[in-house]
Order: structure tokens, then C-alpha cells, then sequence
């Protein structure tokens, strides 16, 4: 994140920060900004009955289903869920509602009839999406964490397979007859260094149980959602183009993200992406696709630009048709086929659409609201606000800010583009203040952040709020945007993000034996010829604490002839397991590459007189991290 134009912001941010107690004047009422316990609803994803009479909103922050009455929405009834549910389907003969539960590796069953959970069963590592097969007989879950499809016994929640599926495994949608399931996911596939990202749509035939296909998405960095018309022949994937191998240094000139679809399908032939933008605007992170009907019509809801863009299918397959790729960066593409952006609420995400094409409702999740959308007029017919607090608090003010895209020039990015869903992106970045070509660097995560500065790969950012709001407006946003309040509120949402569970360590706390035999490697003092390990090179050292960082800075020797300095800040250990490529510019493709390729001298700790198993238990402690 960045910058500010006038230092005084910084201070006055940090003052902010100091005494948020200090009265936030709206509309000429004051309403104290440090009380931040408010529990929204933050609806997530959304289901319709097939009848169209029930509408199912699926909440990630009270954890519940709220199911309501489509025609009027008043809440009917509230199911709760487990924490952080993420994604949720409906079973063939709809008697019964999955529901994935990302933050506890679960599934919730839910009896429709009863609105009652009738059973708990476990899932992959962070699972966020779920379908089950035509015949009622296996479900399929999508797992982030494991990067990997669960198999699921749909009677008894045994788990019967794995599939290997895309890094970050999100979404899926299964096709009307059952024949292929369709999943993406948002982080890019391990690939060589600094080459262009590679992701794809992982294809499973739900019979056969097996992997049948996989379609590449050249160049794209975070898949969302993936719908399929009811004929099986046109598939839709809503995607971020990222532009990340060239310094982020013209950004007026559309040189930071490409917002696009990636097409497929018999309908037309091969897979082609797609723009989404303008030439003189972006509408970014498309998330939320549905398909007409008769598809005359695709729906896309973009996340950080609180709209619906609406295209008229036909044109655009006869404009594919007509064009040579690639197409993606012609940003006057889309006058071709778009026909109307539509305005709805907050970081809108998941889409729903009427058995008949008339009404498509938009999950709006930083306002707690269900926009209902007439396609025929192509209006907002109607807003369903969602029970729940209406005062907004700074720390929901401060998660507004982090998701919007309104703040960089013509709205092309925000926050969330490279911290997809408050985490990271995988991909490595050459940033301007630098200097092109020079200090490439890996996205770090920014959960867990206190207590780790200071920021930056090279350390020279001592606070969030200088890293998110001088550094961000002029480097990134290319304007002055943050008000001493904004930054503060968007300051303290960064600070809140809590770390994700720590999935390789075992129920109780204890380590393996393996782990254990990491630990006394990375505490050691001398090597196995007893000689003593200078203390600066010893692992227990440069990653003390409870976050595995002294917040100090080290030449380790893993700095590049494109790097300005050798000395870089010592990042936090938190889930490290999770947030590969390594080491400053993500040169490093695994934890064992970091000691194997990238450190001949031992200056990155003293790891040379290790055996291959001992590297490995080393690896497993870390893991636990």
C-alpha cells in the first residue's frame, strides 16, 4: 500500500490513532469511532429457492444463512453456520444446504425443510466452495489452503479422494446435467521467476471422480466465479489480469490490472479473455458471474467498484469472432458488448438470478445489503437491507476503504487488488520509488501485522500509517485521497486482520517428532562440529518472538544485482507455510529452495551441514509457525 503528498497526514494519522475516542462528525451528529464491536452480517454469496420464493444469503461475518422472503425481504429465519463460512450450495433435489466453513475446516449440513443442521463434517484446509454431483452420491469442496478438490461421501462425510486443483482453490460450478465441474482459484500456479502468472479452470467429471481437463488462464492472477449456461455450452470466469513484470510507474497509461472474463465453451471454441474496462475507466475486481437463461445476457459484480456490469452475450461472441487475440488490453473492446454499469452497494460479490432471467440480487458485503436488480429495466428495483447495526464503526469504515477501487486514478485498483480477500497475491512487484528495474519484491502478507514493523522489504516504512497512506497516494493512487480519519480508520482495519489457523500443527499444540527435531535446529547454538553459530546467524535469532521477526534488519545474502541494498527487514514467521514464493523478491519457489539454491555461504543461517531429512524436519517446524 502507500503514500501521502503532505508529511503533516502521517502525524496527524498516527495522532489519530492515539485517541480514537475523539468524536467523528457525520451529517451533524457525533458518534464515537473506538467502539468497533458491532457484528455486521457481511453477506457474502446468495442462493434462490427453485421456486424463487426463498432467497438464501449466506453471512461470513455473523457466521449464519439468513434465509428471506424474496418478494418482500423480511428474514424468515437465521441458521447459524460455523466461522467464516465462505461458500454454499444447494443438493440436487434441494432437501439439503452445504455449507463451507473456511476458518474451521468445516462442513455444515443443513436440513432445508427443518432449517436445522443435521451434521458436521470435516473439510479440506479452508474450504470455499462446494457442489455436489447430479446423482446425490459425492460432494466436491474446494480448498484454498490445500490447493486441492475434497471428495466427500455425500451420506456419510467420509472423505473418499483429493484432486490436485490450482493454488488457492475458491470456486466451482457444476453444469446443469451433471456432466463437468468447473473450479477456479485465486492464487497463480507456481511458475519460473518474473515470468507472466499462469492460473487455470480445473475440469472434473463428478462420475468418473477424476480430473479431466485443465483450461489455461495465461497471465491471470486471481480466478473468482465461474458460471455455465443451462446448456453446458458457454462457461464465464471472472478474473484479474494482473501487469506486475513492468515497473508500476504508469498507472495513468492502465499499467497495474487488466479487468477481464476469460470465455469458454463449445459456444465459443476456445477460451478468450476478455476487457471489462474502458478507456478512461476501470470497474475493478469483477468477482460474481450468472448467465441468462437464454443467454442473451452475463452479469458480473465488481467488488472494488460497487457495480454490475451487464453485456449482451451475443455481441460479444460475435466481436470474438471477428478479432484476432489477443483482445484483453484493447480497452475499447467493451464498447463492443457492454450495456450498462450499474450502481449497487458495497464491495458488491455474489450474484443470484430468477429461474426466469427478470431479477438478479447482488450480495453487497461491506453495507449489509441485497441490491435486486430488474434486467429488464436494468435498474435497481429495489434494496433488501439485511438485520443488523446501523452505525458504522471505524473499523468498518477502515475495511470500506481497503476494498474500494474509488481512490486510484479512473478507479483501476485498490488495496484488495494485490491483498486478495485481506491476505496477498503471490506475485512479485516492481514498485517506482525504487527505481525501474530495481528492489523487485515478493507481496508479504498482512495478517498479524502488530508488533512486526517496521514495513517494506527494506524496512524503510516505520508505521502502517506512513505504508498506507503517504507511500499509497503517491505511488499507487496517483492522487491525494486520505483525510486524517480515513487513514486512521483504514490503519486500524489493517492492524485488526488476525492471523488464520495454523493447519500443520496438531489439535493439542504438541509437535511431532519431526517438528520437534526442527525445533532444536532452528534453537541451536554450534553446529554439529560444535563450533558456535554467531548469533546473528542463528535462526532463533533474526525470528525471536511470538511472530518470529526482531524487526531488525540483516544482509543475509540473498540480495540481486537489481537490489539497492543487501540489508533487508526480517519478516514474521505467521503461517509461513501459506505464503510461498520466498525470500524478498520471490525467487525462491519453496521453504527448502531458501537453504538449498539461495544459500551457498550460510550467511541465511547455518544450514549447510544439514542433512536432507534434517532440512525437512526444519521445514515441518516452521510450518507450525
Amino acid at each position: 500500500m502507500k503514500r501521502r503528498f503532505i508529511p503533516a497526514i502521517a502525524c496527524a494519522a498516527l495522532a489519530g490513532l492515539a485517541a480514537l475516542w475523539q468524536p467523528r462528525v457525520v451529517s451533524g451528529t457525533a458518534t464515537p469511532s473506538l467502539d468497533n464491536t458491532e457484528l455486521y452480517a457481511s453477506p457474502l454469496e446468495l442462493l434462490l429457492s427453485p421456486d424463487g420464493s426463498r432467497l438464501y444469503a449466506l453471512c461470513e461475518g455473523t457466521g449464519d444463512v439468513r434465509v428471506l422472503d424474496a418478494r418482500s425481504g423480511r428474514t424468515l429465519q437465521t441458521i447459524p453456520a460455523g466461522h467464516d463460512p465462505r461458500g454454499f450450495a444447494f443438493s440436487p433435489d434441494r432437501r439439503r444446504l452445504f455449507v463451507v466453513n473456511s476458518w474451521d475446516d468445516t462442513l455444515s449440513v443443513i436440513d432445508v425443510r427443518t432449517s436445522a443442521v443435521v451434521a458436521t463434517w470435516r473439510a479440506g484446509f479452508e474450504p470455499s466452495s462446494v457442489e455436489e454431483d447430479r446423482a446425490g452420491k459425492t460432494l466436491f469442496i474446494a480448498d484454498r489452503v490445500g490447493n486441492n478438490i475434497t471428495v466427500l461421501d455425500a451420506a456419510t462425510g467420509a472423505v473418499e479422494d483429493t484432486l490436485e486443483a490450482g493454488r488457492g482453490a475458491s470456486y466451482m460450478a457444476i453444469t446443469a446435467d451433471g456432466g463437468r465441474l468447473y473450479t477456479t482459484h485465486i492464487y497463480p500456479n507456481p511458475g519460473p521467476y518474473r515470468t507472466p502468472p499462469r492460473s487455470e479452470i480445473t475440469v472434473v467429471d463428478p462420475t468418473r471422480v477424476m480430473v479431466v481437463q485443465r483450461i489455461p488462464l495465461p497471465s491471470i492472477a486471481g480466478a473468482f466465479h465461474v458460471a455455465v449456461s443451462r446448456d453446458g455450452r458457454l462457461g464465464v470466469v471472472a478474473e484479474l489480469h494482473p501487469k506486475n513484470l513492468v515497473p508500476l510507474a504508469h498507472v495513468e497509461h492502465g499499467w497495474a490490472f487488466v479487468d477481464t472474463l476469460t470465455i469458454f465453451g463449445a459456444d465459443v471454441g476456445r477460451p478468450v479473455e476478455v476487457p471489462l474496462d474502458e478507456l478512461d475507466r476501470y470497474f475493478a475486481r469483477p468477482f460474481g458471474v450468472a448467465i441468462a437463461p437464454n443467454k442473451s445476457r452475463i452479469y458480473v459484480s465488481h467488488g472494488g467498484s460497487d457495480c454490475v456490469t451487464v453485456i449482451d452475450a451475443q455481441r460479444m461472441l460475435a466481436y470474438i469472432r471477428r478479432n484476432r487475440e489477443p483482445i484483453a488490453e484493447d480497452l475499447s473492446a467493451s464498447a463492443r458488448y457492454v450495456v450498462a454499469r450499474i450502481p449497487v452497494g458495497k464491495n458488491p460479490r455474489g450474484v443470484a438470478l430468477s429461474g426466469d432471467g427478470n431479477l438478479l440480487y447482488v450480495a453487497n458485503r461491506l453495507d449489509d445489503t441485497i441490491s435486486v436488480i430488474d434486467t429488464r429495466t436494468l435498474r435497481v428495483a429495489r434494496t433488501i437491507r439485511l438485520a443488523g447495526p446501523e452505525r458504522v464503526t471505524a473499523l468498518r469504515r477502515g475495511e470500506q476503504t481497503f476494498y474500494s477501487a474509488q481512490y486510484s486514478f479512473q478507479g483501476q485498483f485498490g488495496c484488495a487488488n494485490c491483498h486478495i480477500d485481506s491476505t496477498f497475491d503471490d506475485l512479485q512487484w516492481d514498485l517506482e520509488p525504487d527505481g525501474f528495474g530495481r528492489d523487485i519484491v515478493d507481496n508479504r502478507p498482512i495478517e498479524d501485522l502488530r508488533g512486526t514493523n517496521p514495513f517494506k522489504w527494506n524496512g524503510k516504512n516505520p508505521s502502517l500509517s506512513m505504508e498506507c497512506g503517504p507511500r499509497t497516494e503517491m505511488y499507487f493512487w496517483r492522487s491525494q485521497n486520505y483525510d486524517d480519519l480515513r487513514l486512521a480508520d483504514l490503519v486500524l482495519y489493517v492492524r485488526s486482520l488476525p492471523s488464520r489457523p495454523r493447519r500443520w500443527s496438531t489439535a493439542d499444540g504438541q509437535l511431532t517428532a519431526a517438528q520437534e527435531r526442527g525445533r532444536e535446529i532452528f534453537y541451536r547454538t554450534t553446529d554439529k562440529l560444535d563450533r558456535p553459530i554467531p548469533q546473528t546467524n542463528q535462526c532463533a535469532y533474526c525470528h525471536s518472538g511470538p511472530k518470529g521477526t526482531n524487526q531488525k534488519s540483516f544482509d543475509v545474502g540473498t540480495g540481486k544485482t537489481t537490489d539497492n541494498s543487501g540489508l533487508l527487514d526480517t519478516p514474521q514467521l505467521s503461517n509461513i507455510a501459506l505464503t510461498g514464493p520466498y525470500l524478498h523478491d520471490g525467487s525462491a519457489q519453496t521453504l527448502e529452495e531458501i537453504w538449498t539454491i539461495y544459500n551457498p555461504h550460510d550467511r541465511h543461517g547455518r544450514t549447510n551441514d544439514l542433512t536432507k531429512d534434517e532440512l525437512n524436519d526444519l521445514i515441518e517446524y516452521l510450518r507450525t509457525r
